[in-house]
């Protein structure tokens, strides 16, 4: 569903954002799109096991804790950070997947970054036995294809396509199916210029960019600026945003529609990729920090 953002803007301007947040209450947004050929393949592959990997506040994580247990499958999540161990009821997000069966691996961050090696792989399938293996935040040739099906012919009107960028899963899906006038423009969530080659491995076009101005500091970083930005937006357009990635993005959009960066009647689609259930472990640090908390309903 693509919902017009009532915000008169300057040379004609026009913005709309795809709700993708709304296909379905746990496994949202581009969540949905990465696992619904994946959990195909697993299938066609008679895997009884997911295994994937994840952070303290992974969408990715309690996505497929829940689609695992939807359709049948035992999960696993290997979870960067031992501290963690001690501290599931604390956390929304790992509390939430543990309840819907997932089973975890807590591994040291030294550990962790070593997750794409066979080495790493086959100590895991010594541990947990024969597994279907869902890489860190969905992204492969499966996840690509699943992410090819978000713009639909309704979307042929629009000239500029832009999303939040994490592993590249997504944009490269969008890169794949937009039409020849349209230009992605993929707003990274990290810091760093390595998402480019990332993206080129499954993306076939080259009708897009990447702006790297809004990411506030880095993957996970939110300042009083960001919150109060979503928390406006919400209360404007009763669209909630996540801090992580689609709240970044929607800053960024409107933030250059002001210095001019889209030409007079450009027409903008947002897309909303989800991730809403993080908010609730952000708000968690966020009243730490004694910061204002997110808005996301009411």
């Amino acid at each position: 569903m693509n919902q017009e953002i009532h915000i008169v803007f300057p040379n004609a301007i026009s913005l709309s954002i795809k709700r993708e947040d709304l296909i379905h209450p746990f496994v949202s947004g581009n969540k949905f799109r990465k696992l619904k050929y994946n959990l195909l393949q697993a299938k066609a592959e008679n895997k009884k096991t997911l295994l994937t990997f994840g952070g303290a506040f992974s969408n990715h994580i309690a996505a497929v804790a829940y689609a695992g247990k939807e359709q049948g499958f035992r999960t696993i999540g290997v979870i960067r950070g031992e501290e963690l161990l001690d501290k599931i009821e604390e956390n929304p997000t790992l509390k939430f997947a543990q309840e819907n069966g997932m089973q975890f691996e807590f591994v040291t961050r030294e550990e962790y970054r070593l997750k794409n090696e066979n080495a790493f792989i086959e100590k895991l399938k010594d541990k947990f036995g024969d597994f279907y293996l869902v890489p860190e935040g969905g992204t492969n040739e499966w996840a690509v294809k699943g992410c090819e099906e978000i713009l639909t012919e309704e979307d042929a009107r629009f000239d500029f396509v832009c999303c939040a960028v994490g592993t590249g899963g997504t944009i490269a899906g969008l890169i794949n199916s937009a039409l020849p006038h349209q230009k992605i423009l993929g707003f990274p969530a990290l810091k760093g210029d390595f998402l480019t080659d990332e993206i080129r491995i499954f993306a076939q076009k080259d009708n897009w960019n990447l702006i790297s101005d809004y990411h506030f500091g880095g993957y996970g970083k939110v300042n009083l600026e960001l919150i109060e930005f979503i928390n406006a937006f919400f209360e404007e357009n009763k669209v909630p945003l996540d801090p992580i990635y689609t709240g970044k993005m929607v800053f960024g959009v409107i933030d250059l529609i002001h210095k001019n960066y889209f030409p007079a009647h450009s027409r903008i689609l947002l897309i909303h990729t989800g991730g809403l259930q993080g908010i609730e472990g952000m708000n968690i640090k966020l009243k730490q920090k004694k910061l204002p908390i997110l808005k996301s309903n009411g």
